[in-house]
């Protein structure tokens, strides 16, 4: 757990305890597996009465109704071996890097992740790489209970992400453009509340356990994506207790510094008529306040 949470290489964390690199390698690779095997409960998709928690909170924080989420994503940074170094791995930051893809409740746990892919992808390539993208296309995710808007259109469960992600019937993302209407950015606003929970879950992810933080020196890309597991795991497992972070942890103000913003620009019809009618149900903010 050392070597998780500080980052530091193999030969520092064994100097701290008095034993060889191989020790630690091995030592850490028993506590991944044990993990792996014995926590995985810690992050599941929730039942149908946890998720009308989570989306009666998420509508009193941000009035978004229906919304069961934040999507985002980050890279994660490593040097490779020459013999190992290719196009596919190096992403637009010109990194090395594997990605991770998270959605995450009100209280910044993740319920779903994905990650294994290549840097180089762009954001919506990896969400329609990912299981969860085909588990909701196929009406198997995110098909809970509709709402209800005044004009009796009904409001599926989504999720919220930026816009680097596509616009669909189940993923709302912002409205773009210069010249937008009072209501538009309204539900910007509102939809920002809600979306930032996946950037600032990342960070705190990342600020947690240095190890997905730091440049990760040649590790075996077959193995990486199991340490990114664990320390989601190791993540939600602290929201499951109510505990808390120390003080003293310094925590990144976001999770991929260097990177420029993506935009899809690809917007599904459907998701389109889906957002206006969420844009039509929702309060202004001088409303809310008054």
């Amino acid at each position: 757990m050392r070597r998780l949470a500080s980052g530091d290489s193999q030969v520092s964390v064994g100097a701290a305890f008095g034993v060889g690199q191989s020790t630690v390698s091995q030592v850490t690779w028993r506590f991944i597996e044990s993990m792996e095997e014995r926590a995985r409960h810690h992050l599941v998709w929730p039942g149908q009465e946890r998720m009308e928690e989570i989306k009666a909170r998420l509508e009193a924080v941000s009035g978004l109704p229906n919304c069961c989420g934040a999507i985002d994503a980050t890279h994660i940074i490593m040097t490779l071996p020459a013999v190992e170094s290719s196009e596919d791995w190096c992403d637009p930051a010109k990194n090395y890097s594997m990605f991770l893809q998270g959605i995450v409740d009100n209280e910044m746990r993740f319920i779903d992740i994905v990650t294994g892919w290549p840097g180089s992808m762009t954001f919506s390539r990896l969400l329609k790489c990912s299981g969860f993208y085909k588990l909701c296309e196929a009406g198997k995710r995110l098909n809970g209970p509709v709402r209800t808007s005044g004009e009796d259109s009904e409001i599926r469960e989504f999720i919220v992400g930026d816009m680097c992600y596509p616009l669909l019937p189940w993923l709302m993302t912002p409205y773009q453009g210069e010249s937008l209407s009072t209501p538009m950015v309204n539900f910007n606003a509102r939809q920002k509340t809600a979306r930032m929970l996946g950037t600032r879950a990342l960070a705190r992810l990342k600020g947690s356990w240095k190890i997905l933080h730091k440049v990760m020196w040649r590790p075996d890309k077959n193995k990486l994506p199991s340490i990114i597991l664990v320390c989601c795991l190791l993540h939600n497992i602290i929201l499951d207790c109510n505990d808390k972070l120390l003080p003293d942890i310094q925590l990144p103000d976001h999770h991929d510094y260097g990177y420029n913003e993506e935009n899809c620009q690809q917007e599904n019809p459907n998701g389109k008529v889906i957002r206006e009618i969420i844009t039509g149900y929702l309060p202004t903010y001088e409303e809310t306040s008054n």
